[in-house]
């Protein structure tokens, strides 16, 4: 199956101090540059634009700040790479949600210095620690996760198909019901003015 690969590139200003052998270092600012490689893994449309949104107002949380005053910074050392892994965790799962793959991450604190974390080097690393014999190149990783989030996406519209009908069961049940009371209620009338004699 063919899927489709986008980039994004994101800038924030931002300051930073890092602890060097238990001493934290000056304060000082940075345009940090955010680079995504990302695939889209289901066939459900989500806008270009709104994925681009959802990682803007992600990274909001960070525009002209002191990095080391917001969490999780405030008890991690706010390094290149922490802060490049804190990224790739929590723009990793917001990007699945929307039916889409992180395979890379790249954070740039200036022109010349940058760290990338690949999704597809990172299994392998994984793999080769585990001991695992499991397929773990990047279109194993992507086909397993794109199964995952298909049967996910479909066992919620079953569950959704499953309530509706329910509940339409559940109405025409009352509806049935209400229709005998009624009846119910009409022979009970019909045979009380019989006793009493008035004709209909």
């Amino acid at each position: 199956m063919a899927y489709a690969q986008y980039r994004f590139k994101f800038y924030f200003n931002a300051t930073h101090a890092i602890y060097l052998s238990g001493e934290v270092g000056q304060s000082h600012p940075h345009t940090w540059e955010v680079i995504l490689n990302t695939m889209r893994i289901t066939e459900n449309f989500v806008q270009f634009n709104e994925v681009e949104k959802m990682s803007e107002e992600f990274l909001l949380g960070f525009k002209d700040v002191d990095i080391n005053t917001v969490q999780p910074f405030t008890t991690i050392n706010p390094t290149l790479e922490n802060i490049c892994h804190y990224f790739k965790e929590k723009l990793q799962k917001m990007l699945y949600e929307k039916g889409w793959l992180l395979l890379s991450i790249e954070l740039s604190e200036t022109p010349s210095r940058s760290y990338m974390i690949s999704v597809s080097d990172e299994a392998e690393m994984q793999k080769a620690y585990r001991g695992e014999k499991e397929d773990q190149t990047l279109q194993g990783v992507i086909e397993r996760l794109a199964e995952r989030k298909v049967s996910a996406l479909s066992a919620y519209k079953n569950i959704s198909v499953k309530k509706t009908q329910n509940a339409s069961g559940a109405k025409k049940t009352e509806e049935k019901n209400k229709i005998k009371t009624e009846k119910k209620h009409k022979i009970k009338a019909v045979k009380e003015d019989g006793k009493k004699g008035v004709k209909h």
